[in-house]
């Protein structure tokens, strides 16, 4: 049997399918519909909508199984998720990867797999929708056509899962998807004994900017502060909207030094589209910088609270001294 190898983007994928917050969800009648027709459609005995998390395969819709999900190590789909299509197996007992794994050799007693990948608006891979028989067979390419619209059609309805948890200005997570991702990460954080840390970010006077330039100008200020923190920070960082002008990055396996640097890159690259911008105003930010202590931090609020806290004295020096500064002119 051979283990499925792990994406080599699995960070970034791990943090999408969580930001969906649907693993451990019931069951919900629009992912049902789909695989009961794929199981009639095809004639098969089993039809799954399969999402790979970090060590198992958890099934969102299944007809055909007891069970909600197995571990990713023994998992089909686990494979189908490596690639851009379909993965057929028209027969698992003549292919080397599958004819010793105990979901071949036991029950479900799989002999022929069809899966196909599942992907996010921004790409990532989630997991399958697969259709499995117990005995071979061959897969013909109207076969594939249709499990690929019925692909599609769970990608979409997966989408609009997404799309409510999505800043629709900035694309960027919104509080409730932060919220649910960054108390994942931080549980992580704790378990491995890593330091991560937080930023809460402030877009200065959005305000004027609206009332000067008017308020398209105002959204396009928050879009171009969104795209430099998305080329400024990793792709494992998660970066959030978390209301009107305030934003939020938490960063895994990072101490505050280091993320002071990150911040330091991001206010270059600002200072850099400033001086070719003919918007007519700058793009600057105030913002709050805290490691995570666990001693201190019991919660997650705990930490926003100490981070924003400190976002606010910034932004209250930074207009004590543009006083001073108007006041000498």
């Amino acid at each position: 049997m051979k283990i499925p190898e792990i994406p080599s983007n699995e960070k970034e994928r791990l943090v999408t399918l969580r930001s969906l917050d649907i693993l451990d969800t019931p069951t919900e009648a629009r992912f049902d519909s789909i695989t009961r027709v794929a199981k009639r459609l095809f004639d098969v005995p089993i039809a799954v909508i399969s999402l790979v998390d970090e060590n198992r395969q958890w099934f969102k819709s299944c007809v055909g199984l007891d069970v909600k999900e197995t571990s990713r190590d023994v998992s089909f789909c686990g494979h189908a998720i490596l690639g851009n299509e379909a993965m057929i197996v028209s027969n698992t007992l003549e292919d080397q990867r599958f004819n010793d794994n105990p979901l071949v050799t036991g029950p479900p007693n799989i002999r022929f797999y069809a899966g196909h990948p599942i992907k996010a608006l921004n790409g990532q891979t989630l997991g399958t929708l697969c259709i499995i028989d117990q005995k071979p067979r061959h897969f013909k390419s109207d076969d594939l056509t249709a499990l690929k619209d019925l692909a599609m059609i769970v990608e979409r309805e997966f989408a609009a899962l997404a799309l409510a948890t999505v800043d629709e200005l900035t694309s960027l997570p919104n509080r409730r998807s932060f919220l649910q991702l960054a108390q994942q990460s931080i549980n992580q954080s704790q378990r491995e004994n890593q330091a991560i840390s937080l930023i809460f970010l402030d877009l200065d006077a959005l305000k004027k900017i609206n009332d000067l330039h008017g308020h398209a100008a105002g959204d396009h200020a928050l879009i171009t502060l969104a795209q430099h923190m998305k080329k400024t920070f990793r792709n494992a960082d998660i970066i959030a909207r978390l209301s009107g002008d305030e934003f939020v990055i938490l960063l895994s396996s990072t101490t505050a030094k280091n993320a002071q640097l990150a911040i330091s890159r991001l206010k270059d690259n600002l200072d850099l589209h400033n001086q070719t911008s003919l918007a007519g105003y700058d793009i600057s930010f105030s913002f709050g910088l805290i490691e995570l202590d666990y001693n201190k931090h019991q919660t997650l609020s705990d930490l926003l609270a100490d981070a924003d806290a400190l976002m606010y004295e910034q932004k209250r020096n930074k207009h004590a001294r543009q006083k001073v500064a108007a006041s000498i002119c």
